[in-house]
């Protein structure tokens, strides 16, 4: 295995009980890296923390709460109070039809898909400057650069997160913190599945059978395994890695058609 130079480092995950944010923060466990997991599910976020100890060794604390509010980004940066990385995530607004989301809806988004990780960013990016390393990567989607039309909250409050960390980054980058984005296209996760199962009710198809169409519209000819994903994060996290700043990595098994990405 690659050293990523990174053993002994602290980090907090969020949501990683299950789906991406679980495959990061295996994957930074594998390297060596002391996590703190987030999830609002205790049992599951538990679980998941005792497969990560045992596959890896590595010293995993759980803290259970939602991440989006203030008590719970609280209760996270208690536990690791001064984390060398951070990794940001949020469970994704509801798709549907702009026209049904209310101003309270957005403002939920917008809390937790830009100003949440920002909070995060704040309350950590001093001290990651002090000590002359941090790593901060936001999982956010593939909808920042492809806006896909059911998601509407997720492709705002996404992209404005985008904006900002744009400029931040370069104002930090000379302490050896660096701020960089992954932009997940389609992956075997729940969040996926779900939006698979409400396109099959909507074309009265099977969701496998939705699976298998998005799959042959990847030139990849699949969808992305979750450990493809971690293994992206920690290079990001890696101490070889502080040259590159402000970055938008889209992992879509090149379904975004571009020549300049």
């Amino acid at each position: 295995m690659l050293d990523l130079r990174i053993r002994d480092r602290k980090a907090i995950v969020c949501a990683a009980s299950k789906g991406l944010g679980r495959a990061c923060a295996t994957a930074l466990a594998r390297a060596g890296v002391e996590l703190v997991i987030t999830a609002r599910t205790r049992e599951t976020l538990e679980q998941t923390a005792e497969e990560i100890r045992k596959e890896t060794g590595a010293k995993v604390t759980a803290v259970a709460g939602d991440i989006s509010t203030e008590a719970g980004r609280s209760a996270a940066l208690a536990a690791c109070p001064n984390p060398d990385i951070l990794v940001n995530n949020c469970g994704g607004p509801p798709h549907g039809d702009f026209r049904e989301w209310s101003v309270e809806d957005w403002q939920k988004a917008v809390n937790a898909n830009m100003l949440t990780p920002i909070m995060l960013i704040k309350a950590t990016i001093d001290g990651m400057c002090e000590r002359k390393f941090g790593r901060i990567v936001n999982i956010t989607s593939g909808s920042v650069k492809s806006p896909i039309p059911n998601l509407g909250m997720s492709n705002g409050a996404r992209t404005g997160l985008t904006g900002f960390v744009a400029g931040l980054a370069r104002q930090v980058a000379r302490h050896n913190v660096t701020i960089n984005n992954l932009l997940p296209g389609p992956f075997r996760t729940d969040r996926y599945l779900s939006l698979a199962s409400a396109e099959a009710r909507r074309r009265n198809i099977a969701v496998e059978e939705v699976l298998a169409r998005q799959g042959e519209v990847t030139p990849a000819g699949r969808i992305g395994d979750p450990d493809e994903f971690g293994a992206a994060c920690a290079f990001l996290c890696a101490a070889s890695s502080g040259f590159i700043v402000g970055q938008s990595l889209l992992l879509d098994g090149g379904a975004f058609n571009s020549t300049m990405g």
